[in-house]
C-alpha cells in the first residue's frame, strides 16, 4: 500500500437514539466507501451521542450499545477499515472506546486513556480509563488511535507510548464542544501532538447541538510538521477525504512496544483514491457565534420533538436577537412572537416589537397586561397596605407575562424561548418565574455587549436589516416602572461585561480586578451580585454555551456560600 485514502465523517447524532445513529453511520460509511476511501472514521461516542452522562450507568443502555455494534459489524462495508466511537464494556466497567471494524466483525477496541473531568466534562464519573495504547498494523501501514483528550497532552502516556511506534498516521476521534476561539486552540494542540509523535494527525469531530453544548465539526488533517492540509466545514455534516502518501518508517516489533496493543489487520481492498485538497475557511468571529447559537437552538427544538417556539417580544434588543436567531434556525413558520405591554411600555418599544415581527414574517400576538396587573395589586392591597412600590410590583409584571406565555406553551405545545443574556443572569437582573420562565435560554451565555454586536452583524447580512435600528440604539430598559433604564441598577455594560468576564470566566478575585484599573466600588458591587444570585441561575432554563465558562455546565457554585 503506497498511500491511504481516508474519510473523516463528521456527523450529528442524538444522545440515546442508538438504532437511528447506527443506521446513519452505516449509510454514510457506504457512501464514503463508494467514493473510494480505504478507511472510514467517525467521531467519539457517535453511537451513543455525546455526552451520554448517566445513561452509561444504566446496564441496559450499555448492553443496547453492544447489540448495535454487533449489528453494525455485519452492515458496514466489510472491505474497509471503519473506526468509530462508542461506549464499550458492562455496568461499572465501561470505557469510552474507539471500535475498529473490518471484515464483518469487530477487529479491535481501544479504550480512551485520558478522561477529562473539568468544565463541561465529567467522564470520570461514568467511564473507566484505559491503560494501554493501540496501534493498528493495516498491511504495511501503522495507525495510532486516540480518543479526543488523549491528544491534548503530548507529554502524557497516551502520546508518549506512541512516539516509538513508527506511526504513519495518528487518528483522533473527538467530541470537542464549541466555544468562542476554540478552533484556534484545538488546531494548536493538534499541531503540538503531530510534532510530538512525528506523524500526520487526522482529527474527526462531532457536529450538532446537545442540550447546552454545540459541536462545531471542523475536522482536519495535519501533516507531520503540524500544518493543516485539509479542513471540513463548521457546524455541518461533512465527509472530508484525505489522501496521505505513506513514507514508511522503521517499525518496531510488538515486544519493543510495552503497554501498546498491536492489532494486525490485512486490507481486503485498497482503492487508494487521490482526493482533491479541501481546506474550508473558518467562519469569522461573529458569524461563528451566530451559527453556534442557530445550531444549538435548531437541534434542541428538533431533537426534543417541538414543532413551534414562542418568544416574548418586548421591543428590546435581547428578544429581537432571540427571534432573529429562531427564524434563521427554524424558519418563520415555527416562531411565534407575543408582546405583552403594560402602562410602562412606550410607544417606541411597542412599535419596534411589531416591526420586528413584520420583518421576520412571524405570527404575532398582543396581550396587554394592565388589567391583570391592576387585579393582582387589588388582590394584594390589604397585605401590602402602607408599603411603597418597589421591585415586588416590577417583578409582578414579569411574572404575569411569564404566566401568559407559559399558558400559550401549555395550550399549543409551543416551546418558550427565554431572552435573558449572560450579563443579566450573572447579576440577577432577571425575574424568577417571570422573564426566566421557559424551555430554552438561547442567549444565556451571550454577554450584553456581544448581543449588540450580533444584532448589528445580523442586520448587515443579505436581505437587509430585520432588527429595527431604534431597538439597537435605544438605551436598554426593562420598562417595569416609569423612565427605567438598566443603568439605574447596573454599571454600563461596557464596564460590567469586562468585570464579569474576569470574575466568572477567569476566576479572578475582586482585588485582582481592581488592580487592573476598575473602580473598586463597582467591582465589589458586581462581585456581590454574582455571588448572591446563584439560586436564580440554578433554576433557569438550559442555554447554549458559547464562552469558555458558561453558567451551569462549566461554573458550578454552591448556593449557600459565605465565602467572600
Amino acid at each position: 500500500m503506497n498511500g491511504l485514502s481516508i474519510a473523516l465523517i463528521q456527523t450529528n447524532t442524538t444522545v440515546g437514539a442508538l438504532a437511528a445513529n447506527a443506521d446513519k453511520m452505516v449509510q454514510l460509511a457506504h457512501k464514503a466507501a463508494q467514493n473510494g476511501a480505504d478507511i472510514l472514521v467517525f467521531p467519539e461516542l457517535v453511537l451513543s451521542g455525546y455526552p451520554p452522562e448517566d445513561l452509561i450507568l444504566k446496564q441496559h443502555f450499555t448492553e443496547d450499545c453492544r447489540k448495535q455494534l454487533h449489528r453494525m459489524a455485519k452492515e458496514l462495508p466489510a472491505d474497509r477499515l471503519v473506526i468509530l466511537g462508542s461506549p464499550s464494556g458492562a455496568h461499572a466497567k465501561t470505557y469510552n472506546a474507539a471500535v475498529v471494524f473490518h471484515g464483518g466483525q469487530i477487529a479491535a477496541t481501544y479504550h480512551k486513556m485520558l478522561l477529562p473531568n473539568y468544565g463541561v466534562f465529567d467522564e470520570k464519573r461514568v467511564f473507566l480509563a484505559g491503560h494501554r495504547a493501540m496501534v493498528l498494523q493495516y498491511g504495511a501501514v501503522r495507525i495510532g488511535l486516540h480518543v479526543c483528550e488523549d491528544s491534548w497532552f503530548p507529554d502524557e502516556a497516551a502520546c508518549a507510548l506512541l512516539k516509538p511506534a513508527g506511526l504513519n498516521v495518528l487518528i483522533n476521534i473527538s467530541a470537542s464542544p464549541y466555544h468562542r476561539g476554540k478552533l484556534g486552540v484545538r488546531e494548536n494542540v493538534m499541531r503540538q501532538t503531530a510534532l510530538a509523535v512525528g506523524a500526520p494527525l487526522l482529527y474527526c469531530n462531532l457536529t450538532g447541538g446537545q442540550d447546552e453544548l454545540v459541536f462545531d465539526g471542523a475536522s482536519m488533517a495535519l501533516n507531520a510538521a503540524g500544518q493543516v492540509i485539509v479542513r471540513a466545514k463548521q457546524f455541518a455534516d461533512d465527509i472530508l477525504h484525505v489522501s496521505l502518501p505513506m513514507h514508511l518508517a522503521a517499525t518496531p516489533s510488538p515486544t519493543e512496544l510495552p503497554m501498546v496493543d498491536l492489532c494486525a489487520i490485512e486490507p481486503k481492498a485498497s482503492a487508494s483514491t487521490a482526493f482533491p485538497v479541501r481546506i474550508e475557511e473558518p467562519l469569522e468571529d461573529l458569524a461563528e457565534v451566530y451559527e453556534a447559537l442557530k445550531t444549538g437552538l435548531r437541534d434542541y427544538v428538533g431533537k426534543n420533538g417541538f414543532g413551534r417556539t414562542v418568544a416574548a417580544l418586548s421591543g428590546g434588543i435581547d428578544s429581537a436577537l432571540v427571534a432573529a436567531i429562531a427564524v434563521d434556525a427554524l424558519g418563520a413558520q415555527r416562531v411565534v412572537g407575543v408582546t405583552m405591554p403594560s402602562q410602562f411600555s412606550s410607544q417606541a418599544t411597542r412599535g419596534d416589537a411589531m416591526k420586528l415581527a413584520n420583518n421576520l414574517n412571524i405570527e404575532f400576538h398582543t396581550l396587554p397586561i394592565q388589567e391583570l396587573f391592576a387585579a393582582y395589586r387589588q388582590q394584594l392591597a390589604d397585605i401590602w397596605a402602607g408599603m411603597p412600590a418597589d421591585s415586588a410590583e416590577e417583578n409582578l409584571q414579569a411574572r404575569i407575562r411569564g404566566n401568559l406565555i407559559m399558558a400559550l406553551s401549555n395550550k399549543f405545545g409551543w416551546m418558550v424561548l427565554t431572552t435573558g443574556n449572560k450579563s443579566e443572569l450573572a447579576t440577577g437582573y432577571c425575574t424568577l418565574y417571570g422573564d426566566m420562565a421557559g424551555g430554552f435560554a438561547v442567549i444565556k451565555d451571550v454577554p450584553k455587549t456581544l448581543v449588540f454586536e450580533l444584532a448589528r452583524w445580523r442586520n448587515r447580512q443579505p436581505g437587509g436589516a430585520v432588527i429595527p435600528p431604534s431597538t439597537i440604539e435605544r438605551p436598554p430598559t426593562a420598562e417595569l416602572r416609569d423612565n427605567q433604564k438598566d443603568s439605574d441598577s447596573l454599571p454600563p455594560y461596557e464596564i460590567l461585561d469586562p468585570i464579569l468576564e474576569r470574575y466568572v470566566e477567569h476566576d479572578q478575585g475582586a482585588a485582582d480586578i481592581i488592580a487592573e484599573g476598575f473602580d473598586p466600588e463597582t467591582v465589589r458591587k458586581v462581585v456581590r451580585l454574582v455571588d448572591l444570585n446563584e439560586y436564580k441561575r440554578r433554576q433557569g432554563a438550559p442555554g447554549i454555551k458559547i464562552t469558555p465558562k458558561a453558567f451551569g455546565r462549566d461554573r458550578r457554585m454552591p448556593i449557600t456560600n459565605l465565602y467572600r
